[in-house]
């Protein structure tokens, strides 16, 4: 394995390489784009890399499905960091291009609904076709594909084009969670701000059976910061779903709640317990702490030796 080398979401110029670049490690890796997001985490499965840097969620449009389904099929792999990267496109041309010119326009498939109604008013007549990733259509502008491209300013130099319009965004503070994935290996130590994600797929199709899955983190007073279903591919109706939580698996409250999906479910696969990018610390209530239940537990030992 090439543990100094890193790939993302390529080619050079993405939203991807902006976030992996925050990471300190990224200044002594060997950055390398990739395709697709399958590529790049294929990458690591190999052994050709250490880990890979994709997104997964954005604020706007939800989960990035190609992510969540690679990570919920194949070899395994589990998550170690997540990055917040705010994100504002610019409309990117070739040098002396007008607005009144842009008749074409492209970007990744996730950037058009963060720019739809900027495209409504201001070039409502403009043909939209999707890129592999925003800097592939920044590429792809630079070829003459297309009029303009809708990506990260910082792509401007790189492709020789030159930013029309910046700060375009149709919601306010939108931003791009991505997460750094590499081969399975003992989770980090935890920080008190911590995430866990797991994939879940139901044991049967009855009534009730996704609120058994809840209550596995509700009766524990573990909160469910996201939830997403994703198709199987086994047939319509046939679903898994994408769990993040609060807390670190070496925590009481989630390790039980892990143990009890284990139970309840077909397969749970665990998908890492890693710090999370806002450093928000879970609100713990007393009841769940894991000094309450090294106390439950002791009692009921208590118990079975007579002295309960």
């Amino acid at each position: 394995m090439s543990a100094s080398r890193y790939t993302y979401l390529g080619p050079a110029g993405t939203f991807t390489e902006a976030a992996l670049r925050t990471l300190p490690e990224a200044a002594t890796r060997e950055l390398v784009p990739m395709v697709s997001v399958p590529a790049a985490l294929d990458a690591v499965r190999a052994g050709e890399a250490a880990a890979a840097l994709v997104p997964i969620e954005n604020s706007v449009e939800g989960g990035v499905t190609t992510t969540l389904d690679e990570l919920a099929s194949g070899e395994p792999l589990m998550i170690y960091r997540e990055v917040l990267l705010p994100i504002s496109f610019a409309l990117l041309v070739r040098p002396g291009t007008e607005l009144t010119d842009v008749k074409t326009v492209t970007g990744h498939p996730v950037a058009q609904p963060q720019v739809r109604k900027w495209l409504a008013t201001q070039l409502p007549d403009a043909v939209w076709e999707s890129a592999a990733s925003n800097a592939d259509g920044a590429r792809l502008v630079q070829e003459g594909r297309y009029d303009g491209a809708f990506a990260g300013e910082f792509a401007a130099t790189t492709y020789g084009l030159a930013p029309l319009v910046t700060d375009i965004h149709d919601a306010q503070n939108a931003a791009t969670r991505f997460v750094l994935v590499g081969r399975p290996a003992r989770p980090s130590a935890p920080t008190g701000a911590d995430k866990t994600s797991v994939v879940l797929w139901l044991a049967a199709d009855h009534p009730g059976a996704l609120l058994e899955l809840l209550q596995e983190y509700a009766v524990r007073g573990v909160n469910m910061m996201r939830i997403e279903s994703r198709p199987t591919g086994e047939g319509i109706g046939r679903y898994c779903f994408s769990v993040d939580c609060e807390g670190h698996v070496t925590d009481r409250r989630v390790g039980e709640v892990l143990m009890g999906l284990k139970r309840v479910c077909r397969d749970v696969r665990f998908l890492g317990s890693y710090p999370r990018a806002d450093e928000v610390s879970a609100n713990v209530r007393p009841q769940v702490t894991d000094a309450a239940f090294t106390d439950a537990s002791d009692w009921l030992a208590r118990c079975l030796d007579g002295r309960g």
